[in-house]
C-alpha cells in the first residue's frame, strides 16, 4: 500500500514538473518572439503608429487639420497649433512605461485564450506587481469599448452572480442565505447574447425588472425575440417577443414549430454557457476581484468573447485602435 501511494505521488510530481517546464518554454518563446519583432522602443512606436494612423497621421485635436512632423517623435496640428505624440489621447498617455512594455502587455492580454494575471505580467516584464496591475486595468478600459453592442434577432438574456462562496470562508465569516439569486453577499451581472453573434454584460445593483428592462431596451433592437429563464422582465412584452424557460421546474428548453414551418428554439443555453466560461476564467486566473473593479473584468471577458472569431493579429490591432478611440 505504501509503495503504491509512493508511485502515485512520484508520477504526480513528474507530471507537474513536465507541465511547469512546458509553461516556461511557452513563456520564453513568446518573449523571444516579441523581442525579435520589436527589438527596441522605436520599433514598437512605429508599429503602434502604423495601426493608429493607417491612412496617415491624424491630429487628435482637429481631424481635418494638416499635420507637420517635428523632432523627437512629435507632431504639430496646423489648425490648433498644438503638439502631440503617439501617446496623446491614449490610456497610456501619462505613463512612464515605454511603448515596448505596453505593446507586450497588450499582445499578451489579447492573444491568450484565458486572462493573464498581474503577477504573471510582472514576472514577464520584470516590473512591480502593482505596476502590472495598473497596466492591465488601463488595457481593460480600452476593452470596454467592445462591451457596447446593439443586439438584434434572437437574443438570450440572463443574470449570473459573482462571489458568495461560503465553502471557502472561515466559519466566523460565513454569510447566511447567500446562495441562489440572493445578492446579499454577491454581485449580480446581467448580460445578453445574440445567437450566432456578440454579447454585452453589465454589473448591476440588483436583478429587479426596473433595473434590467431599461438595459435591454437600450441594447436590444425593438422587435427582437428575447429568451429568458422565467425571471420577471415586466415591460418587455410590449416591444419584444418574449419566450421563457422555467429552470425552477427543471424546464431547460424546447423546440416550437410555427404554422409556417419555422422552428423556434426556446432556451437560454448560450448565455448560460457564456457565464460558465466567465466564472471559470475568474476562478482560474485571479486570486481576488473586488466589487469596485468587477466591471473591468467583465469588459475583458466580453472583449475576448466578441473577438473569438477573428485572428490574433486582428484582435491585437483592434485593441490598439481602442486604445485611442
Amino acid at each position: 500500500m505504501f509503495l503504491f501511494a509512493y508511485l502515485v505521488y512520484f508520477h504526480y510530481i513528474v507530471a507537474t514538473s513536465k507541465i511547469s517546464v512546458m509553461k516556461k518554454r511557452r513563456k520564453r518563446k513568446s518573449i523571444v518572439d516579441f523581442r525579435a519583432s520589436f527589438p527596441d522602443e522605436e520599433s514598437a512606436i512605429r508599429y503602434y503608429e502604423s495601426v493608429r494612423w493607417a491612412n496617415g497621421v491624424v491630429s487628435p485635436f482637429d481631424e481635418t487639420s494638416k499635420v507637420y512632423k517635428c523632432k523627437n517623435g512629435k507632431y504639430k496640428c496646423k489648425n490648433t497649433g498644438k503638439y502631440f505624440t503617439y501617446r496623446t489621447g491614449t490610456f497610456f498617455a501619462n505613463s512612464k512605461l515605454g511603448m515596448r512594455d505596453w505593446l507586450y502587455a497588450i499582445i499578451m492580454i489579447a492573444n491568450r485564450k484565458n486572462a493573464i494575471s498581474s503577477y504573471q505580467l510582472a514576472d514577464d516584464l520584470d516590473i512591480p506587481q502593482k505596476t502590472a496591475w495598473y497596466m492591465l486595468h488601463r488595457i481593460r478600459t480600452a476593452m470596454a469599448k467592445e462591451n457596447n453592442q446593439k443586439l438584434s434577432g434572437d437574443v438570450e438574456i440572463d443574470e449570473t452572480f459573482v462571489g458568495g462562496k461560503n465553502i471557502n470562508r472561515h466559519k466566523d465569516k460565513k454569510v447566511e442565505k447567500c446562495q441562489g439569486r440572493s445578492y446579499k453577499d454577491k454581485v449580480p451581472v446581467f448580460g445578453a447574447i445574440e445567437r450566432g453573434g456578440k454579447i454585452f454584460a453589465r454589473v448591476v445593483p440588483n436583478t429587479q425588472a426596473k433595473t434590467l428592462v431599461p438595459i435591454v431596451k437600450k441594447n436590444v433592437e425593438v422587435g427582437s425575440s428575447v429568451y429568458t429563464d422565467g425571471w420577471s422582465y415586466k415591460g418587455l412584452e410590449k416591444k419584444y417577443t418574449q419566450m421563457s424557460v422555467d429552470h425552477g421546474k427543471h424546464f431547460y428548453g424546447m423546440l416550437l414549430v410555427t404554422e409556417d414551418g419555422e422552428v423556434i428554439e426556446v432556451t437560454t443555453n448560450r448565455i448560460e454557457n457564456a457565464w460558465s466560461v466567465f466564472k471559470r476564467t475568474m476562478k482560474g486566473t485571479y486570486i481576488h476581484v473586488s466589487k469596485k473593479y468587477l466591471q473591468r473584468y467583465v469588459d475583458e471577458f466580453v472583449f475576448r468573447f466578441n473577438t473569438r472569431k477573428i485572428s490574433k493579429y486582428e484582435r491585437i490591432e483592434l485593441l490598439l485602435q481602442y486604445a485611442a478611440a
